[in-house]
């Protein structure tokens, strides 16, 4: 696989970053993919290793290292480091619905388990994913495959991210007939409006969206799945998936967004800031005029959050408090903090975290570095959460009062004497979410879990309603892009099943 020395020749490259007071003028994707010959030595430093951790999904110490999908990561490398790009599509696509998205948006479990990261770095699977299925999409490989015979079975999915649109997309292929169910006006669930556009371009959902289409998969947008509209599905379709996320966002004690003008939970904030570019003329990721990018003109619109010159805190330390810096920088906003309540992790390994566990180390991404780049310092802020809010006369938030913490028997505890008084004209919320929102699983009378999640037996994805199935975040719990798609490809097997009394369909 690859070429046997290859890790020894080629050191890893990257690709290029747009420099950060460049790439913050505008929502473009900001990453500058490399040439094909750098590209197809990437490849070669991938080497027969006997066994490939990159690919296997292992928990270890609690957490999983290797892709869920089972990519067949060192096939395709080795397509790549001989130029067989057609060759790496195909082997890419035998377990991965949607290279496009998790070639931009996923941490790179598989990364983290490759064995020339034990003592070097990596093999640049990540990107070397996202050339594979973007050289195929530019050299025509793809075109629609419309299923030859029909199955008679009709499935509705409920809910356009991510699972539900894996699972469409094998039902689909398989060929019962699929249409999905979205209340938002676009598909993609928080591809769409949970993920930023310098992140994932949004055409590139749109450009799935066609192909699904033309391959026969029915989307229905704006529509709110409840209890009469339950009935009808019940009545219509031979199963139902319920693929509706875990959308319910977790509270910050005090901050009551209804209360106080100013907070806002972030998935609300990114949201409206996709709107806005979609919706009020953007092109290529600019707005078209600098009026229509003035933080007053866009307050008119409808839902539109502004951060323009604004003193802006973000409380949560993940993708999505670090989705919320970039954006926010990007609206143009005067300073921007970013608190986390858990201690700083060490920048190495440490003797008890050794390879191919997940890395426990400090990651510094994209918003980092732009605030870095603008601020002079990093905006993180370590064991540390709000203990005050201050508005004016008007409601309006004006400074927070911050404070030091620690975990006694795994409870926080405020440490007395370490407050300090920051001003904060915008405070968004990124502490994560806690399980679905439950109108659908009610409406469905479907059985909830203790984590506010749909209830099925262990590894299966059929509920307590009879052909109703669930899958990724609304079945496991926030998570990551690749393991919604796993949920998606594996409940479809549950439903095939279900279905044809057998089933001849690849989970993953």
């Amino acid at each position: 696989m690859g070429k046997a020395t290859g890790f020894l020749e080629y050191s890893r490259k990257d690709n290029a970053d747009v420099p950060v007071k460049e790439r913050v003028q505008n929502f473009r994707e900001f990453h500058v993919p490399l040439g094909k010959e750098d590209r197809m030595e990437q490849g070669a430093r991938c080497m027969n290793c006997g066994v490939p951790f990159c690919q296997s999904a292992m928990k270890l110490n609690g957490m999983v290292t290797g892709c869920p999908l089972h990519n067949l990561i060192p096939e395709w490398n080795d397509q790549v480091y001989r130029g067989h790009f057609r060759h790496a599509f195909s082997r890419l696509i035998k377990t991965s619905n949607f290279p496009e998205f998790t070639g931009r948006v996923c941490p790179a479990l598989c990364e983290k388990a490759c064995i020339n990261g034990e003592y070097g770095d990596p093999v640049t699977i990540h990107d070397n994913e996202r050339f594979i299925i973007e050289t195929a999409f530019e050299k025509g490989y793809i075109q629609p495959r419309i299923p030859q015979v029909r199955s008679g079975k009709k499935v509705a999915v409920v809910g356009a991210g991510p699972s539900g649109l894996a699972a469409a997309d094998e039902l689909n292929h398989r060929g019962h007939s699929v249409t999905v169910f979205e209340r938002e006006d676009r598909i993609g669930g928080l591809l769409m409006y949970g993920i930023p556009n310098m992140k994932l371009d949004k055409s590139v959902i749109c450009r799935r969206q066609k192909l699904m289409e033309a391959e026969g998969v029915v989307f229905r947008t704006g529509v709110n799945i409840g209890e009469e509209s339950v009935k009808e599905l019940e009545k219509e379709y031979d199963a139902i998936i319920l693929a509706c996320g875990a959308k319910q966002p977790r509270a910050l004690a005090g901050a009551d967004p209804d209360k106080i003008h100013g907070i806002y939970y972030a998935v609300d904030f990114l949201k409206a800031t996709t709107k806005s570019l979609l919706d009020h003329g953007m092109t290529d990721g600019v707005w078209k005029t600098e009026a229509s990018r003035d933080a007053e003109t866009l307050l008119k619109q409808k839902d539109f959050i502004s951060a323009k010159g604004k003193n802006v805190v973000v409380v949560g330390g993940g993708d999505t408090g670090n989705d919320c810096i970039g954006t926010s920088i990007r609206h143009g906003c005067k300073s921007i903090t970013a608190l986390e309540m858990m201690p700083e992790p060490p920048v190495e390994r440490s003797a008890s975290n050794p390879w191919p566990q997940w890395p426990r180390v400090k990651k510094t991404d994209y918003g980092h570095e732009e605030a870095i780049g603008l601020f002079g310092h990093d905006p993180r802020v370590y064991e540390t959460t709000v203990k005050e809010y201050h508005t004016d006369k008007k409601g309006n938030l004006k400074e927070i009062v911050t404070v030091r913490v620690k975990f006694e028997n795994r409870k926080m505890v405020m440490i007395e004497g370490t407050e300090k008084t920051l001003p904060c004209d915008l405070l968004l919320i990124a502490a994560g979410f806690t399980g679905c929102e439950n109108y659908v699983a009610k409406a469905f009378g479907l059985k909830l879990t203790a984590r506010n999640t749909v209830e099925t037996e262990p590894d299966h994805y059929k509920t307590n309603v009879a052909k109703v199935f669930t899958a990724g975040d609304m079945h496991r719990g926030q998570s990551l892009v690749v393991w919604a798609v796993t949920e998606g490809r594996k409940c479809a097997c549950s439903v095939d099943e279900y279905l044809m009394g057998y089933t001849n369909m690849r989970e993953a």
